[in-house]
């Protein structure tokens, strides 16, 4: 089980949309002023959100706008204004990227009980990013967020539960926060969750339902959890076997890039297992994972019998993946070659009272530069 620690979910999951530039803002005040159209309007549908300007502008991509109009509110205490600004610099949209800076905003918005802002702050004490690297700071920031009901936090105080030293060593503890956060469909914490039930981790285990999950996790296109539900397939492990569909998933991790699905692609396309043999693309799936530092002598075993031509355009396929050769562009380049001396100069014929007789061919044509 992998134990990764889940990043900060885009912020933009939490904006609506609004008008970005001043301009437009006060387009916007005009026509939120209170009329007769506009009271109807209320009286029907109730009343109207106010526009927010900053977000809006976060939102389309003028973050110096939104930087603009984040500002004073974010200097009144506005806790969401706070955090927009964090991301700003935290990210460097706009802006030259200061972790220091964002870490500040985001201490700020998370005193006034922004829940992501508390997260993100985790994250960054975690790591040591803009600030000294804390874990025991991180860990209390993790359980403020879980405890506020943040489903990342959520998942990361589950693993800091399994590791057993930010937080009390209790893997029923964790279980049940990763049900939490895999109910909640972070494909993460599905792929964990499904392998301690496996396992049996803080709770019996139950091989079927772990599947489950774990293929949960592998639909929302998580590499590491399509790689392991492949294997239960092949294997028949908690599911029917299935050589098929783990040679789908498998290929499915292959073609995202990951050098382990590859490999365990072109095995079974060497042997023609759940896929027709094709010893060139199997050769072609292992150099891509040997590229990644991934040698497998079993693999090169069963393709010491591939032709030399077929290796040899296995590798060539590589090089260009995940286009083919045929398909690349070509780039063509004419070349003049200036000439450097002068032809002598003829001596034209003498004039002649008799009319040439016509040549047996027509003057050679000037060629056409060839490519190099």
């Amino acid at each position: 089980m992998t134990l990764p620690w889940l990043i900060a979910a885009s912020l933009l999951a939490l904006l609506a949309a609004a008008p970005a530039t001043a301009q437009e803002a006060a387009t916007t005040t005009d026509a939120m002023q209170e009329g007769p159209a506009e009271r109807i309007s209320d009286q029907i549908f109730g009343p109207r959100v106010p526009t927010d300007l900053a977000f809006g502008a976060f939102q389309r991509g003028y973050f110096l706008t939104a930087l603009e109009f984040a500002l004073p509110r974010a200097e009144q205490g506005d806790a969401a204004a706070q955090t927009l600004i964090a991301e700003i610099y935290a990210k460097g949209l706009g802006v030259a990227q200061n972790d220091q800076r964002a870490a500040g905003w985001y201490q700020l918005a998370a005193n006034n009980g922004d829940v992501l802002a508390t997260f993100e702050l985790a994250l960054l004490y975690q790591e040591g990013i803009g600030v000294p690297k804390n874990r025991a700071r991180a860990a209390d920031l993790f359980n403020k967020a879980a405890q506020a009901g943040y489903v990342p936090a959520k998942y990361n105080m589950a693993l800091l539960h399994i590791e057993g030293v930010y937080a009390s060593p209790s893997l029923s503890t964790a279980a049940a926060l990763m049900l939490e956060a895999a109910e909640a469909e972070l494909p993460e914490a599905q792929y964990d969750y499904g392998t301690m039930l496996i396992e049996g981790a803080g709770m019996p285990p139950d091989p079927v339902k772990g599947a489950r999950y774990i293929e949960l996790a592998a639909e929302q296109n998580l590499t590491a959890a399509q790689i392991d539900y492949a294997t239960l397939l092949y294997m028949g492990q908690g599911i029917d076997q299935d050589i098929e569909a783990a040679v789908a998933w498998y290929a499915r991790a292959a073609e995202a890039g990951n050098a382990v699905a590859q490999n365990r692609y072109a095995k079974l396309l060497a042997v023609g297992e759940g896929v027709p043999l094709d010893l060139q693309e199997a050769a072609m799936w292992r150099a891509l994972a040997r590229r990644q530092g991934l040698s497998d002598p079993s693999l090169d075993r069963l393709l010491v019998s591939i032709p030399a031509e077929d290796l040899a355009k296995a590798e060539e396929r590589a090089r260009f993946w995940p286009l083919e050769p045929a398909t690349v562009p070509k780039i063509e380049t004419i070349f003049e070659v200036p000439s450097v001396t002068q032809p002598p100069e003829q001596t034209p014929p003498a004039p002649s009272d008799t009319a040439p007789e016509a040549s047996a061919s027509e003057p050679a044509q000037p060629t056409e530069p060839q490519n190099p």
